[in-house]
């Protein structure tokens, strides 16, 4: 207690008070900042808490305690979840901007939305291709108010895939590539690049690729369908799809396919096989990206950043069902074995 309020207490106690007690009058509390943290396929009620169960929620809220930022405290975090309806996110927007938030963190068609939505919030996106989305005219040098992370990791990841999924499958001949339609009719250079990469890499590996492209819900069913016609025997799903990955993997499981995907959940839900991008470390450095536009960064001064750490989860019953024995040369290399 200091000797100004000591020497205040001392007067109200004997009653001699002489001036209006101004220095006792709370003052207007400091501003807190306020950031907005939307997920599209998280529950709301995972992303809830100190810690909260959604690992890459938590791994951003942590991340950012470790920075010195506390929700409720000297921070204010917005949560919330689209529940995969891509057409309750424009909503969501408006929310956050009638509450004026000092950030939007989001990913996929949530940085989108919140790109559509503002012009002057700093946004920061967990997508891939942003230049392809429109979201900044360059990586390098954010254009716009978006910059982030993309899960790309640049040269080599599609053709690590398909030689991962190779090694798994040995007798695989003709894989099937889940990828976005528009790559024909209007591919960025990025989408055109990875294409070209996972067709020299099927010449080595000796297998023909099936691309089938899928746009919107109602084109997974005629993909599915194409896939079977064509005959493949393995597959390639990219992560267009990562919102209906339960369906990919029974469809997967059903026709009999091994199938490599970008993402751990994949693996966890049953897929064979995930190599990818770390998406929790992602969800660290977009703390990072937070922290700096808090203490006044913008994003034209933060260039995009591609993945440093990647993660190879393999499912081992899922490979029991399909018949697959893998080999220990690939199991080693597994940062995890789902049993």
């Amino acid at each position: 207690m200091n000797l100004r309020r000591l020497a205040l207490l001392g007067g109200v106690a004997a009653g001699t008070l002489a001036t209006p007690l101004r220095g006792l009058v709370a003052q207007p509390a400091a501003r807190r900042p306020r950031i907005a943290l939307i997920f599209e396929d998280v529950p709301l009620a995972a992303m809830a808490g100190p810690e909260p169960a959604s690992r890459y929620a938590r791994a951003f809220v942590l991340r950012l305690r470790e920075l010195g930022w506390n929700d409720g405290s000297n921070l204010v975090i917005e949560r919330r979840s689209s529940g995969n309806r891509a057409e309750q996110l424009p909503a969501l927007m408006q929310e956050m901007i009638a509450l004026r938030v000092d950030a939007i963190v989001a990913s996929g068609a949530g940085a989108i939305a919140a790109s559509n939505a503002t012009g002057n919030i700093p946004i920061v996106a967990l997508i891939d291709n942003p230049e392809g989305f429109g979201l900044t005219g360059s990586l390098a040098r954010p254009t716009r108010n978006v910059t982030g992370l993309t899960a790309e990791a640049g040269p080599g990841m599609e053709g690590k895939r398909l030689q991962l999924l190779k090694e798994a499958a040995p007798a695989a001949r003709r894989v099937a590539v889940i990828d976005f339609k528009y790559i024909d009719a209007r591919a960025t250079p990025g989408t055109h690049a990875r294409r070209l990469e996972m067709e020299a890499a099927a010449r080595t590996l000796g297998v023909s690729l099936a691309h089938v492209g899928v746009d919107r819900d109602e084109d997974i069913e005629p993909a599915f369908r194409s896939i079977v016609d064509q005959h493949a025997d393995a597959m390639l799903e990219l992560g267009n799809l990562i919102e209906e990955r339960q369906r990919v993997v029974d469809f997967a499981a059903r026709q009999r396919l091994p199938a490599a995907y970008p993402a751990r959940e994949y693996a966890e839900l049953g897929g064979l096989f995930a190599y990818g991008a770390n998406l929790a470390h992602l969800w660290r450095r977009a703390a990072d990206f937070t922290d700096r536009i808090l203490r006044g960064a913008k994003p034209a001064d933060l260039p995009f950043e591609q993945p440093t750490h990647f993660e190879f989860v393999i499912n081992a019953k899922a490979a029991k069902a399909l018949g697959l024995t893998l080999p220990n040369s690939l199991l080693l290399r597994a940062d995890e074995v789902i049993e």
